[in-house]
């Protein structure tokens, strides 16, 4: 994805960070952790206005919107793709500094070859342009997926999905790309959501089996995550806010989960230790599979109750949550680590104040990785202390790569910007004493770290 930097954007300050960029630019993706349909995926279906493309389901772009104060009509009403893309168009023009704005640019260039930029006096010349290349080229989902040289695909999916359109993409076969679920098992771990019961009842039927009691939830668990695995899964998930500070033994994880089904309202500490028993026995699950464990943590969803009600979830109106206590995930790594349940893991934080006490925990235990710059942080600045912070107090190449997080399909020049945030990182810090070790590391944190755990 060479060609917008040298026209729109350069995130590249020196001549060594350039060389390190010229050895990773062309790499396959790995995008091991993402929000795209595969439904979308397999029926292909050719876009047809820029509009729909990006603003359609981003929220990036909402809160963008938001900020510059444009009504909902124009963002997730009912406004035309014109009318809607004029505003974001306004928006973005005026948003000096924010990432965005460089994303935008990049799309432009790397999909649609448009360097001119976006803003309220350009929109109506650059969505002419951008929907005759849509309407020329035939753009769809996967016309994107192979234009950005993605090799690797995990969805985001629920123990209950019937994982149908992956199985259409595998047997249709015509993608270069894998696509692969992940078992994000939010609605099995949140046990105090008031509509647990009815998520239970939808796990039993998923799996084909009665749940009576903890012994037959954990089986029904296991036939979900098993059916998981034989549909490629190699990476599971989770994003419930807070993290448990204790750890249930199994007598009274079956007390709690008897009461759990007779409708009882489990008090706090309750919940909070059954929550701790089920990370530790999916952790077990996992290391029996080899999944990868990933922890998306200091999240507070839904903070606008009101409008969450009106455009649903996942619509730009979560945050930054509140420090985490890490001595709780030490105490639950050390349980796992000690009982042989510690699978490979990924921990990712939306609050960057946590780097420091994160970091040192994550070094305690051999395979804990900490995770890209992830949401509000994955911005040029963001990236920076991420390296910054993981390249002091633990090893740069402990980190798997980036991934786009993303239900957007021109969200993959998101890489690029990454692997030159990375670069210049890996310039800035090395001399020529140092020889082809900034290359190697930019190789391993662009492709090959994913890519191992895409195989193993």
């Amino acid at each position: 994805m060479v060609e917008y930097r040298d026209n729109v954007i350069k995130l590249l300050g020196s001549k060594r960070a350039e060389e390190i960029y010229a050895a990773v630019k062309d790499l396959p993706i790995i995008d091991y952790h993402c929000h795209l349909s595969p439904k979308e995926i397999f029926e292909d279906r050719p876009f047809d206005d820029i509009g729909g493309i990006w603003l359609a389901g981003d929220h990036y772009k909402w809160r963008l919107m938001r900020g510059y104060g444009v009504d909902e009509k124009y963002i997730t009403g009912d406004a035309s793709w014109e009318e809607k893309f004029e505003k974001f168009a306004e928006a973005v023009g005026y948003a000096l500094g924010n990432p965005v704005k460089d994303w935008v640019a990049a799309e432009l260039m790397f999909f649609f070859g448009i360097t001119t930029p976006l803003n309220k006096d350009t929109a109506k010349e650059i969505r002419e342009k951008a929907n005759a290349v849509i309407k020329e080229k035939k753009i769809s989902p996967r016309k994107l997926i192979e234009m950005a040289n993605v090799e690797y695909i995990a969805t985001t999916d629920d123990p209950c999905d019937s994982l149908e359109w992956h199985k259409k993409i595998r047997e249709e076969g015509s993608l270069k790309a894998t696509v692969v679920p992940t078992f994000r098992v939010d609605n099995l771990v949140n046990v105090t959501d008031t509509k647990y019961l009815d998520y239970i009842a939808k796990l039993s039927k998923a799996s084909g089996m009665k749940i009576r009691n903890l012994d037959e939830f954990e089986k029904a668990v296991q036939n979900r995550l098993d059916f998981f695995v034989s549909n490629g899964c190699k990476f599971s998930d989770i994003g419930v806010p807070g993290f448990p500070s204790s750890v249930a033994d199994y007598v009274d994880a079956k007390t709690i989960f008897s009461r759990l089904l007779d409708g009882v309202l489990l008090k706090e500490d309750e919940a909070d230790s059954f929550k701790g028993y089920l990370y530790v026995f999916l952790a077990g699950e996992y290391e029996k599979r080899g999944i990868v464990m990933q922890m998306h943590l200091a999240v507070t969803r839904n903070s606008n109750e009101l409008m969450t009600g009106l455009c649903g979830r996942d619509s730009g109106f979560d945050c930054v949550g509140d420090v985490i206590d890490t001595t709780r995930m030490t105490f639950l790594f050390n349980k796992m680590n000690k009982c042989g349940h510690m699978p490979e893991t990924i921990i990712y934080t939306l609050n960057p104040s946590m780097y420091y006490t994160l970091i040192t925990m994550i070094g305690a235990f051999r395979n804990v990785h900490l995770g890209v710059s992830w949401w509000f942080c994955d911005h040029k600045r963001g990236m920076r202390e991420t390296f910054d912070r993981l390249s002091e107090l633990g090893h740069i190449c402990s980190m798997v790569g980036m991934l786009t997080d993303s239900r957007s399909f021109l969200s993959y020049t998101r890489h690029d910007y990454y692997r030159q945030c990375l670069c210049d990182f890996l310039a800035d810090n090395s001399s020529e004493r140092d020889g082809d070790a900034p290359t190697e590391v930019a190789k391993k944190l662009c492709y090959y770290n994913a890519k191992k755990l895409t195989e193993e």
